[in-house]
C-alpha cells in the first residue's frame, strides 16, 4: 500500500498499539489528566478541536475547528520567533463513549515523515491522554536537520503532555 493510501498506523481507536512499520521511530506514552465527567467532557472536546497542539504553542491553519478525516490543515510551529509550516492530513478520528482522539500523517514539506495520534480515554473515573508517534527523517533539506528535529520533538511532546493536564487540574 502506498504511503498516501494507508490507514492510520497509530490506530487511535485501539487501546493496544501493535503496529511497528519498519524505518520509523515508534513512541507512546500516557499521562493522567484528572478524574470525573467534567474532566472527561472538557479534555475530549479539546483534543477533538486541536487543543493539544494549540495549547502547546502551535497554530493550526485554517483556524482550529473540529478534526475530520481528510482535513489537511497546516500546523505552524514557532521556535525562536520563526514560523515552521507542517502540512498534515487527518487520517483517523475516534469519538466513542470512553475514547476520543485523532491521528494525522505528515505531508510533503513537513520537517519529519510520520504519523502522530492524540487520544483521550477513560480508565474507570480516571481520564488519560495517550500520545503515539511514528517518525523518520523528512525529505529534502529537512533530512540533515533530523537530529535537531528529534530534540524539538521531545520538547513538543512534554508540552503536549502538560497542555491538557494543567487545564484539566483547575
Amino acid at each position: 500500500m502506498a504511503d498516501g493510501e494507508r490507514a492510520s498506523w497509530t490506530n487511535p481507536a485501539s487501546a493496544e498499539w501493535r503496529e511497528r512499520p519498519g524505518g520509523f521511530r515508534r513512541w507512546e506514552t500516557s499521562t493522567h489528566l484528572g478524574d470525573g465527567p467534567a474532566v472527561w467532557d472538557w479534555a475530549g472536546t479539546e483534543v477533538l478541536r486541536w487543543g493539544v497542539k494549540t495549547r502547546s504553542g502551535f497554530s493550526v491553519r485554517p483556524k482550529a475547528t473540529a478534526v475530520r478525516p481528510g482535513d489537511r490543515p497546516v500546523i505552524v510551529a514557532h521556535p525562536f520567533g520563526l514560523s515552521v509550516r507542517e502540512p498534515v492530513e487527518v487520517v483517523a478520528v475516534v469519538d466513542e463513549s470512553d475514547r476520543v482522539g485523532f491521528a494525522y500523517r505528515t505531508l510533503p514539506g513537513h520537517p519529519v515523515t510520520g504519523e502522530e495520534a492524540f487520544i483521550v480515554h477513560r480508565d474507570g473515573s480516571s481520564v488519560l491522554l495517550t500520545i503515539r508517534s511514528l517518525t523518520r527523517p523528512g525529505r529534502g533539506h529537512w533530512r540533515v536537520m533530523y537530529p535537531v528535529l528529534l530534540l524539538a520533538q521531545a520538547v513538543a511532546r512534554r508540552r503536549y503532555l502538560r497542555a491538557l493536564r494543567v487545564r484539566a487540574a483547575r
